[in-house]
C-alpha cells in the first residue's frame, strides 16, 4: 500500500496573513532624523553616536503612499560603556507598521468615499507596496474599537435632545444560511445639535426603538411606519410627529393614476413655501410659531377638507393609490399637525434622510457586512464621519487627531472628542501625523 501526499491548496497571495511591510524601489521614503536629548544636555560630551537604528511606518497622503523612515541614533555612554538608543515615536497601536495618516486614510476612503478594502489593497499593490489585506482589515477593526467611546458619548448627548428624528434603512449583515445573508437594519437618530448616530438591530420591530429611546422624553419625528406608533402608544413623555415628505410621496405615486392628486401636492407645496419664507426671514421661536399659525395652518385645514371631500367619491375604491394616500394622511392627521404648534419641530425628516445616504451609497460598493460585528462597526464610524460633515469638520483631520488623542484623554471628558465639541476645543490646533512635518 502506498501513501500519496495530498497537494497543498494554493492560497491567494492577497489573503496571506503577513505582519511585515515590503515595498519596491519606486515607493518614496521620507527620512526623519530623530535627535538624542543626551547629545544636547549638560553631559553631551559623555556620549557618542556609534550607530543608527532604522524603523519604518507606512503613511498615506491623499491619493499616494510614502514610507516614513525614522533614523534613531544609538548612543554609548563613554564612562559607563553602556548603550542606549532613541526610541521610535509612539504609534496609535504599539508595534504597528501603520502611521496614523494611514489609519485615517483607510477609514476615510472606505466610509466617506466607499472604497472597499480590496480596492485599497489593489491600490497599495499598484503603488509597489506589499501589505496583506487581513492587515488592512485589522487596522479598520482596531481603529473603530478605539473610537467607540466617543460615539457612546455622542449618543448620550443626542438623547438629551427635546426633538429627535428617526428612520430605518436595511443592510445585509451576517449569514442567515448557506448562500444567504441576513436582513438587518440601521436606525439613524438625529439630535437637535446636528449629531447623528446609526444604531443597529437584527430586526425592524418596535423593541429596538424601546431599547434605544428608553431615557428619551420629547418629540419623535418619523415616517408612518407602525413600529413608531406602537412605541409612542401609552407614553405620555413622547409626542409623535409625522413627516410631511412621506405623506407627499403617497400623493406623488397616486398622481400617475388620478390627476386630482395634483391638488393635494399643490396644497402640500404651499406648506413648504411657508417654511422657505420662514428660513428667508430668519424667524425663530415664537415669531416662527406665529408665522406658521397665520400662513400654514389655513393650508393645513384646506388640505384635510379636500381629503375629506375626496373620500366621499363613489368611484374611488380602496385599492386605488389615491385612496391609500387619503387614508394614510387621515390616519396621521394629529401627528402631521404637531409641527404647527412647536417651532423646534421640522416639517419633515429630509435632514435625516440626507445624512443617512452614506449607508445606501456604501451598500452599492461593499454590498453587505460579513458579520453583525462588522455592521456595528460601520454604524460607529459613520456616526462620527457623518456628524463631521454636518459640522463642516474635515473627517481626515479629525481622525488623525482623535486616533492619537483618545487613549490619553480623560474618560470623563470623552464628549470633548465628539465632532461637535472637537471643533471648539481642538480644531484650531489639531494633532498631526509626522508625515505633515516632513518637507
Amino acid at each position: 500500500m502506498t501513501y500519496r501526499r495530498r497537494k497543498r491548496k494554493q492560497r491567494n497571495a492577497d489573503d496571506v496573513t503577513d505582519s511585515g511591510l515590503r515595498f519596491g524601489p519606486d515607493v518614496p521614503i521620507e527620512v526623519i532624523e530623530l535627535s538624542a536629548p543626551q547629545l544636547n544636555g549638560p553631559e553631551a560630551d559623555q556620549y557618542e553616536v556609534i550607530d543608527t537604528k532604522i524603523s519604518r511606518r507606512l503613511a498615506q497622503r491623499p491619493g499616494s503612499y510614502v514610507v516614513l523612515e525614522y533614523r534613531r541614533p544609538v548612543l554609548r555612554h563613554k564612562p559607563g560603556r553602556h548603550l542606549m538608543e532613541v526610541p521610535a515615536p509612539s504609534a496609535v497601536f504599539e508595534g504597528s507598521l501603520a502611521d496614523v495618516s494611514l489609519l485615517a486614510g483607510i477609514l476615510v476612503d472606505k466610509f466617506c468615499y466607499h472604497l472597499p478594502l480590496y480596492r485599497q489593497h489593489q491600490r497599495l499593490k499598484d503603488a509597489g507596496i506589499t501589505l496583506s489585506r487581513s492587515t488592512l482589515t485589522n487596522y479598520v477593526q482596531r481603529s473603530i474599537e478605539l473610537l467607540e467611546p466617543i460615539v457612546d458619548a455622542q449618543w448620550r448627548h443626542i438623547l438629551q435632545s427635546r426633538v429627535l428624528a428617526m428612520d430605518e434603512t436595511p443592510i445585509k449583515a451576517g449569514r442567515k444560511k448557506k448562500g444567504q445573508m441576513q436582513s438587518t437594519w440601521y436606525w439613524p437618530i438625529y439630535g437637535e445639535d446636528d449629531e447623528l448616530c446609526f444604531t443597529w438591530s437584527s430586526s425592524r420591530g418596535s423593541a429596538h426603538i424601546e431599547q434605544q429611546l428608553k431615557s428619551f422624553a420629547g418629540v419623535l419625528l418619523s415616517d408612518g411606519y407602525a413600529a413608531y406608533d406602537r412605541y409612542a402608544k401609552n407614553k405620555p413623555q413622547i409626542t409623535q410627529a409625522q413627516c410631511w415628505a412621506h405623506t407627499r410621496r403617497y400623493f406623488e405615486r397616486a398622481q400617475k393614476s388620478d390627476p386630482l392628486a395634483q391638488e393635494a401636492l399643490t396644497l402640500i407645496g404651499g406648506l413648504y413655501r411657508v417654511e422657505q419664507q420662514i428660513r428667508e426671514k430668519g424667524l425663530e421661536g415664537q415669531k416662527k410659531l406665529d408665522y406658521r399659525s397665520r400662513h400654514a395652518l389655513p393650508i393645513f385645514e384646506a388640505f384635510f377638507a379636500w381629503c375629506h371631500q375626496q373620500r366621499q367619491r363613489m368611484d374611488l375604491v380602496n385599492t386605488d393609490p389615491l385612496a391609500k394616500a387619503l387614508v394614510y394622511a387621515d390616519n396621521h392627521r394629529e401627528q402631521l399637525k404637531i409641527y404647527l404648534g412647536d417651532p423646534e419641530v421640522p416639517i419633515d425628516t429630509n435632514h435625516l434622510e440626507r445624512a443617512l445616504r452614506v449607508i445606501p451609497m456604501g451598500r452599492k460598493n461593499w454590498l453587505f457586512c460579513w458579520s453583525e460585528v462588522g455592521a456595528k462597526h460601520v454604524g460607529i464610524i459613520q456616526s462620527l464621519l457623518t456628524t463631521c460633515r454636518l459640522h463642516n469638520v474635515d473627517p481626515y483631520t479629525y481622525l488623525v487627531d482623535v486616533l492619537q488623542r483618545v487613549a490619553l484623554h480623560p474618560a470623563r471628558d470623552v464628549e470633548e472628542l465628539t465632532p461637535r465639541c472637537w471643533k471648539e476645543h481642538f480644531a484650531a490646533n489639531p494633532l498631526r501625523s509626522d508625515l505633515e512635518h516632513v518637507h
